[in-house]
């Protein structure tokens, strides 16, 4: 033990650094493989952040950068129904489904309520942030483009929040209704596609 840690240690200082560990494989960051494809942002590794092929390729610069929050072209209430359906749909589902009622009738009622009820506290999260002062975040890799000029101000979160609070109460109702009229729902497509 002692002659190989001896050994290595003048095999260090007389041929460089170490060649990547074979049972690592391209996982470790000096193998020169990784350099190919991972680098840090702007070429600067104090800003804590990797370029990967994941979160610089074009799909994903493209799709998060169409993503309500950055969209142009669209109004804070907007940006804020739009935000707000997409949550209230999909938030009635662990609610109704693996909530303490799950087992009885009332359960899709029961997560309509929680649904709503997560959907309020959200809304009074997105007030409070809005009204207090912050400093807008600078452009990352994945997000190239800034947010828009209107969620800078306390009116235009304001107008965001409320179209939150609007489209994630519709979104719940209509994922109610869809999860109410299931059998409903489930008669309807058989009997067109069969």
């Amino acid at each position: 033990m002692l002659f190989e840690t001896v050994f290595l240690a003048q095999a260090r200082a007389s041929n460089g650094p170490d060649p990547p560990d074979p049972d690592q494989g391209c996982n470790s960051m000096s193998d020169p493989r990784n350099r190919e494809y991972i680098q840090p942002v702007f070429s600067d590794p104090q800003i804590g952040n990797l370029e990967t092929p994941i979160n610089a390729s074009g799909f994903s610069k493209s799709f998060i950068n169409n993503l309500p929050a950055y969209r142009k072209g669209i109004a804070p209430l907007q940006r804020g129904l739009e935000v707000g359906m997409a949550h209230g749909y999909w938030l009635i589902g662990p609610f109704a489904r693996l909530g303490p009622l799950r087992d009885t009738d009332v359960a899709n009622l029961a997560g309509l309520l929680s649904a709503v009820g997560l959907v309020v506290i959200l809304t009074l999260a997105l007030s409070l942030y809005g009204n207090s002062a912050y400093d807008v975040p600078d452009p990352v890799v994945t997000v190239t483009a800034k947010p828009p000029d209107a969620l800078k101000t306390s009116e235009g979160w304001s107008q965001f929040a409320g179209g939150f609070l609007v489209g994630g109460i519709g979104g719940a109702g209509f994922a109610y209704l869809l999860l109410s009229n299931l059998d409903l729902l489930n008669g309807i497509s058989t009997g067109v596609f069969n």
